[in-house]
């Protein structure tokens, strides 16, 4: 699915939130303090309701809502395909929005099997060892895409994604996602005040523009965590590469995949976690 009907796509546009907000503050300097203005972002509940049923509620930035609902639903593992999604709808309640997405048949039948699975005894949603279960979930395997990147790769998607991110160089306050391909640069880029969200939504940027994971790196701003492994290991990337550092378990998570995390790239310096041969020392590169 590329972003459904134009119906459908006209549906989500017609839901619109300023991304920041202009505040006015006491700045404090050595010089002394004066009344200045600064632009924040906002913070906004956002539900992700299947069949009628709220499934997730994120703080997240009200914008890009179709891509995060498709980026969600594939990083997830609640469609396979966007195919499996039959409409998506945005609904402003005020104090938040509410994302409905219909799955079609087969998709929707596997995601009830899913919830009953997964539903507490009292109602609490995810809980007890099922739940655990769904957190340690199977990783996807990207180890038999051939991409392979240059160290110069690795300090350029770094740099590329940092003049890719308007929201975060008006407030400071926002992390990013981006999708670099050697010779191309980072060809799409996500803010928001999750780093999670952000990643959320490059997926679903990345499955509506028909961009295959396999073809390049998942860049991020944050630390690494499993579940950012685990969601650049379903939109199909060899690579993903961070600016802060990774925790053991996505390390451990990252290897099982046959993913190769680069992380606390600072300038020329990086460090390299896994599976360190796809980083080659020249400017070759190879990508199936």
């Amino acid at each position: 699915m590329k972003g459904g009907s134009e119906n459908e796509r006209n549906e989500v546009e017609t839901v619109t939130r300023p991304a920041t907000t202009q505040i006015t503050r006491i700045a404090r300097r050595e010089t002394g303090s004066t009344a200045a203005c600064r632009m924040v972002p906002e913070e906004t509940p956002i539900a992700l309701s299947f069949a009628g049923t709220t499934h997730a509620v994120m703080m997240a930035s009200p914008a890009d809502f179709e891509d995060f609902a498709l980026g969600f639903s594939l990083t997830e593992g609640i469609v396979s395909s966007g195919d499996e999604i039959e409409a998506i709808e945005v609904e402003d309640h005020g104090a938040g929005i509410d994302i409905q997405i219909r799955l079609r048949d087969q998709a929707n039948t596997r995601f009830q099997a899913r919830r009953r699975r997964l539903a507490g005894p009292v109602g609490c949603g995810l809980c007890g060892i099922e739940s655990i279960e769904e957190a340690m979930r199977s990783v996807c395997q990207v180890g038999d895409a051939a991409l392979t990147l240059s160290q110069d790769d690795i300090v350029l998607s770094v740099r590329l994604l940092s003049k890719a991110q308007p929201m975060h160089a008006e407030t400071g306050a926002v992390h990013a996602a981006g999708f670099y391909v050697p010779g191309k640069g980072v060809v799409m880029a996500r803010e928001d005040v999750g780093r999670h969200n952000a990643l959320d939504k490059l997926a679903g940027g990345l499955a509506r523009a028909g961009l295959t994971g396999a073809s390049g790196a998942v860049v991020v701003t944050s630390r690494v965590s499993v579940e950012m492994v685990q969601k650049a290991a379903a939109i199909g990337s060899r690579f993903i590469i961070a600016v802060s550092a990774p925790t053991a378990l996505a390390i451990r998570t990252a290897e099982e995949a046959g993913m190769t995390l680069v992380a606390l790239v600072r300038g020329d310096d990086f460090d390299i976690f896994t599976n360190p041969d796809r980083v080659i020392s020249g400017a070759e590169r190879h990508v199936a």
